[in-house]
């Protein structure tokens, strides 16, 4: 289990490295092949991050085990669904639990209402686990998941708006859309929080523009957002201004977007600007330093932003494991 409580996080780093460059065939090969060998990791900026692609081509695991759950991503792209073959479902719940508490509180505090239907048509998704959780421990009559039940979702919020219940409507972004367009109303007691997608489903608009859209159909000061992924057990939260920010145990990275082993500047300083790396200490048992293909900028209080993503990008390191 990972210890979601108070840590020191480069010695917790450290352990993992060195627990995952023993027990996960697949990194170890990849460090071999593009560093030469092992590398002294001094700091965060030594480490060596492997290419999000692989859990598309790979089975990234550390140890050997059966998974008790493998979560799949939806597979937007031509290469094929992401696949995170996870060791215990538990570790997951722990980590999106503790994270959740942290920016929110218990989830008994709310009324949790989902609207996820091009995730909640699949069996294997990563986010219906959460908010299913998440439903479940609000214990409120009226959370649930709405798939094509609009209208009844528009009046639950008004009914729990006139109480003055506070409530969380975790959405897909195209369907948010599709709601505030056709039922706005002026909410001051429920949290939107938008968890991504619009590929394929409407024009492509930017976070703002997104935002932007709901907050005036909606009458609300913020959208909240969530920052989350197949092939990681941590999730980041923003809670305005699509400004990112992650708990204890995660940590965000940036890498030039020329040269993937790159993350600091001509000066020596850690980049500002360019491709998201991650790391998730959840992920102890299949890999915790991941490279994205996010682009994001990473302001000086640790929050960070993500601007745009590189598509089709191959990853220097990955054509030489191709099997």
């Amino acid at each position: 289990m990972v210890d979601f409580n108070i840590f020191s996080f480069p010695q917790k780093v450290q352990e993992t490295f060195d627990f995952q460059y023993h027990h996960n065939a697949l990194y170890k090969d990849y460090i071999h092949r593009v560093f030469g060998e092992k590398p002294e990791i001094t700091g965060l900026t030594d480490l060596p991050f492997l290419p999000i692609q692989f859990f598309k081509s790979h089975e990234v695991k550390t140890t050997v085990f059966d998974a008790e759950v493998i979560f799949e991503s939806s597979g937007t792209t031509r290469a094929g669904n992401s696949r995170h073959h996870v060791k215990s479902v538990a570790v997951y719940r722990e980590s999106f639990l503790a994270g959740f508490e942290q920016f929110y509180g218990s989830p008994e505090n709310f009324c949790i209402l989902a609207l996820l239907p091009s995730y909640l048509e699949r069996s294997n998704s990563s986010l219906i686990l959460m908010a299913d959780d998440l439903i479940k421990r609000s214990s409120h009559p009226k959370s649930g998941f709405y798939l094509d039940q609009l209208k009844n979702l528009s009046k639950t919020i008004l009914e729990l708006e006139s109480s003055g219940q506070p409530t969380i409507l975790l959405g897909v972004t195209f369907a948010l859309m599709d709601f505030a367009a056709v039922f706005p109303m002026n909410l001051k007691h429920t949290i939107i929080m938008e968890t991504g997608g619009m590929k394929g489903r409407r024009e492509e608009l930017t976070r703002n523009e997104v935002h932007a859209f709901l907050k005036n159909a909606w009458g609300l000061k913020e959208i909240h957002a969530e920052y989350g992924m197949t092939e990681l057990l941590s999730q980041a939260y923003s809670k305005g201004d699509g400004i990112f920010y992650c708990p204890p145990w995660m940590k965000i990275l940036l890498r030039a977007e020329d040269d993937p082993l790159s993350t600091t500047d001509r000066h020596g300083n850690p980049l500002k600007q360019g491709l998201i790396n991650i790391i998730d200490l959840a992920n102890r048992f299949s890999c915790s330093f991941i490279a994205t293909d996010d682009l994001g900028i990473l302001h000086e209080d640790g929050g960070f932003e993500v601007i745009g993503r590189m598509d089709n990008s191959d990853v220097r390191g990955c054509s030489l494991m191709v099997v």
